[in-house]
């Protein structure tokens, strides 16, 4: 997979993680640990596309 293909499937997922947040959290009661479980997802992916952006300009 390219690095272009790449980025635009991490951005997807967390563009999906992000709506399953918000679905979550909407909820009459929202479950905790699966926010928590659900951001941290999301910061990993977007420390990840950070990281390959950054080794692009590198």
């Amino acid at each position: 997979m390219s690095l272009d293909g790449r980025l635009g499937a991490l951005k997807e997922r967390h563009a999906d993680l992000e709506l399953r947040i918000v679905e979550e959290d909407h909820r009459p009661r929202p479950d905790s640990d699966a926010l928590l479980r659900l951001k941290l997802e999301k910061l990993r992916l977007k420390e990840e596309i950070e990281r390959l952006r950054k080794d692009t300009l590198d």
